[in-house]
């Protein structure tokens, strides 16, 4: 494990984005495999595709495609979630279960490797606050390491999820999204890889104290509705969601809300900076700057909001599908609404008014509440047609 931990920090530091791209021999294989993946895929289900899916996984090989070369950190940890998704679902095809093979109890079922998601991640937000006070390079070495970790364990549970899913019902199967756990276990993830990913780009390991709490907050909640709710158990899809448009529009939706989230605490870091400078604290010191922040939250903003208004016409059309109508002024579609407005309102200011600053990150900090409470608060506590997930 401790290997480990040293490649994955060498990747995140060595092999992260530049400024100028060159190809290494790595990028071959990439494209390679990822080329031999579609073929593969279309070999055994393009008898059974339609126009979507040949578009989805059109989209999906050039967005893969692109994104590793671009970050190669991407590239390793595809290999490794791979690899241990696919001894699970071998398992899983030669008899072995959690209840006869160890590895799969306590490491490769879906459930332990969302446990050990969790674990990771936690000590990886204790790492961060301790790096903030203490700027020893080690620690911030040793938190990104965990964060990878907790990463790869998290990608690797929602894949050995989907396979699950089958296991004993067939009618059940379902891409792991059907569910409060199965999306909080996404949020955590696609949070951690994302955050990863902005820490790469503007070496700021400083940032992960004001990120990874509340991704530490959400793996606190997934572990209670764990253990506390049993939501971990599978069971069938209601019909509104048994239904292609799943696939892509939850987890494009969950995405945005990683890259929102981000945003907002860059933002809350952004402001505290700023109270640091003028008291001449040390916070200030450690923080990778201002411009960078600003830069940071745009970026974040940008790349959730494209996402976060594809995923809302991906929506309007499976709720034509599922329920005659494109709109219902559901409480999940007005607040959907309220997120959109309220990101195309922060990108108009600052690309066409070019408002920069300590204004900008308040509302990008703020916004967090909005994002929330359509994350969360209107599936739980407000009834509707998307209120499946209360507690």
């Amino acid at each position: 494990m401790n290997s480990l931990h040293v490649r994955f920090d060498e990747l995140n530091n060595d092999a992260g984005l530049r400024s100028s791209w060159h190809p290494k021999p790595m990028d071959g294989l990439w494209a390679l495999l990822l080329t031999g993946g579609a073929a593969v895929l279309l070999l055994l289900f393009s008898k059974s595709f339609g126009y979507w899916q040949y578009l989805i996984l059109g989209c999906w090989y050039v967005a893969l495609l692109i994104s590793g070369l671009y970050w190669r950190p991407l590239q390793i940890m595809t290999y490794v979630v791979l690899a241990f998704s696919m001894v699970a679902v071998w398992l899983y095809s030669i008899g072995q279960t959690p209840d006869n093979n160890w590895l799969m109890r306590y490491v490769l079922q879906g459930d332990a490797a969302a446990m050990w998601m969790s674990g990771f991640l936690l000590l990886a937000t204790i790492g961060y606050e301790i790096y903030l006070f203490t700027c020893k390079s080690s620690v911030a070495a040793a938190s990104t390491a965990l964060t990878w970790l907790g990463v790869v364990m998290g990608f690797t549970a929602l894949g050995v999820r989907w396979r699950e899913t089958y296991i004993g019902h067939p009618s059940w199967g379902h891409i792991p999204v059907g569910n409060l756990w199965e999306v909080m276990l996404l949020f955590c993830a696609s949070t951690s890889l994302f955050y990863l990913f902005y820490e790469s780009r503007y070496k700021a390991k400083a940032l992960g104290a004001f990120v990874m709490p509340l991704v530490g907050v959400a793996a606190l909640f997934f572990l209670w509705i764990t253990f506390a709710q049993h939501m971990d158990k599978i069971e069938p899809l209601i019909p509104a969601l048994q239904s292609f448009w799943m696939k892509l529009h939850v987890p494009m939706m969950f995405i945005a809300y990683a890259n929102f989230t981000i945003a907002s605490l860059v933002g809350f870091a952004y402001i505290l900076d700023g109270v640091s400078q003028k008291r001449g604290g040390g916070l200030a010191l450690i923080l990778p700057g201002k411009p960078v922040m600003d830069d940071i939250m745009y970026s974040a903003i940008t790349f959730g909001f494209l996402l976060f208004t594809i995923s809302t016409i991906l929506g309007a059309a499976w709720a034509a599908q599922a329920w005659g109508g494109f709109w219902s002024w559901d409480p999940k579609e007005t607040w959907s609404l309220i997120v959109w407005l309220n990101y195309a309102g922060y990108l108009h200011a600052r690309t066409v008014k070019g408002w920069r600053g300590t204004n900008m990150a308040w509302w990008s900090f703020l916004s967090l509440w909005v994002v929330s409470f359509c994350f969360l608060g209107v599936n739980l506590f407000l009834s509707g047609l998307h209120s499946y997930g209360k507690l």
